[in-house]
């Protein structure tokens, strides 16, 4: 009885070659064993499997090839049918190829006989497919983005992560921070946030949409202020950042600047000004809507006295060291060691990269201004904020009234 799991032929005369010495040495009562043994594992006759054996156990070469059981108008009617699936794959067509032909005659866009709808019925898949791999040579696709043709203007620049104990000033992760609430239909607020990785300084600017002008002018104002050179941008993979106007606009206002980018899905490249999303935009503005023009000018004007207050006042700690080590039951875990807490401005200053005179700037600016007064308009700023009207209804002010009510008190 053949087993369920059928060899091919090949399989078959190779299984033979290998059991012909012992068919030869064996006497009748094993030959005949022998050849019960090859019938159930070949599926072949007895007599079959007998002239094999004393025959050859090499395949003959076809002497005349089979006649073709398609003609030209199952070419014609595959041809119709892929084109009117927009070519999809012989897997996915094969099963659907007759109502798909009855249909399409429904229509007037096809022409088959009875004959041809049986042969319709019964074509296997690899003869559909290499039939379509012949006639898709005159076809008409439009074309697919995929994952790498989606921003030609990614091409080129690095996948990377800036390390973390770089020391020179002027490496900056850039990140969008969207304010759409629950619904990002039509134009809202977004934040342009930029964290130096050596010192912790960082720009905020707030901009309503996210197109190329917006996008040029928040740019425009953050080099305007900052106080040091920018050496490399490394945001994300988002358009707002790679489309051939701002890769203009960086190209002539920062001279020698290095882009590199995060590699898709894995935030934690950009880790630092993730950090500072939630710290310095989440923690004061919540999941909120912002849409309209007033609050992206009151939200710029809260920017700027962030700007002042976490740069000039606001010590972070930076790693120095992290390394793996085991504890007694033989667990690893990374251990990490910080520095001692500085300003970003202090930890500027260290590195030598600013110019006398507007260091001797930013110091009158720290000794004029009192952070205590500045906190306290930080907040006041924040609940003015949510007290302006909204472009979509539905947003509640009264949360932020009473989360900021202890602290404006």
């Amino acid at each position: 009885m053949p087993t369920q799991e059928r060899l091919t032929i090949d399989e078959r005369l190779k299984y033979l070659r290998i059991m012909l010495p012992h068919y030869k040495l064996a006497g009748l009562k094993e030959r005949s064993k022998l050849l019960s043994d090859m019938e159930c594992a070949t599926g072949l006759q007895r007599k079959t499997i007998i002239r094999r054996m004393n025959g050859i156990l090499v395949r003959k070469p076809r002497i005349r090839q089979r006649g073709r059981i398609y003609g030209p108008e199952m070419e014609d009617a595959l041809r119709v049918i892929a084109e009117s699936e927009d070519y999809i794959t012989a897997e996915r067509l094969t099963p659907n190829l007759k109502w798909l032909a009855e249909h399409l005659m429904r229509h007037g866009e096809l022409q088959a006989s009875a004959a041809l709808l049986e042969q319709l019925q019964h074509i296997s898949t690899s003869t559909v497919a290499r039939i379509l791999k012949r006639v898709h040579q005159d076809r008409f696709r439009l074309p697919r983005r995929g994952p790498e043709q989606a921003n030609r203007c990614t091409k080129g620049v690095p996948m990377c992560r800036i390390p973390w104990n770089e020391t020179e000033p002027g490496h900056f992760e850039l990140d969008l921070v969207h304010h759409s609430g629950r619904s990002n239909a039509g134009d809202y607020v977004h934040t342009l946030q930029m964290v130096d990785v050596a010192t912790g300084w960082s720009e905020r600017v707030a901009l309503l949409g996210r197109s190329y002008l917006v996008m040029r002018d928040a740019f425009q104002r953050i080099l305007a202020r900052l106080p040091f050179p920018v050496l490399e941008f490394h945001p994300d993979n988002g358009s707002e950042f790679f489309n051939d106007h701002l890769l203009h606009f960086w190209g002539q206002r920062v001279q020698g600047l290095r882009l590199s980018r995060s590699r898709p899905w894995y935030k934690n490249d950009n880790r630092f000004i993730e950090q500072k999303n939630d710290s310095l935009v989440r923690a004061y503005l919540g999941h909120e809507r912002l849409d309209t023009a007033d609050q992206t000018n009151a939200l710029n004007v809260l920017y700027d006295h962030m700007w002042l207050y976490y740069n000039l006042f606001q010590p972070v700690m930076r790693m120095v060291e992290k390394r793996s080590v085991c504890d007694a039951q033989g667990t690893s875990h990374t251990q990490r060691h910080f520095d001692q807490a500085r300003t970003p401005f202090d930890r500027l200053c260290a590195t030598n990269v600013l110019k006398p005179q507007l260091r001797e700037q930013l110091e009158q600016l720290r000794a004029q201004t009192n952070p205590r007064r500045l906190r306290q308009e930080i907040y006041t700023q924040i609940s003015a904020l949510f007290n302006l009207p909204d472009a979509t209804p539905g947003r509640s002010e009264d949360v932020y009234v009473t989360l900021f009510a202890p602290i404006l008190a």
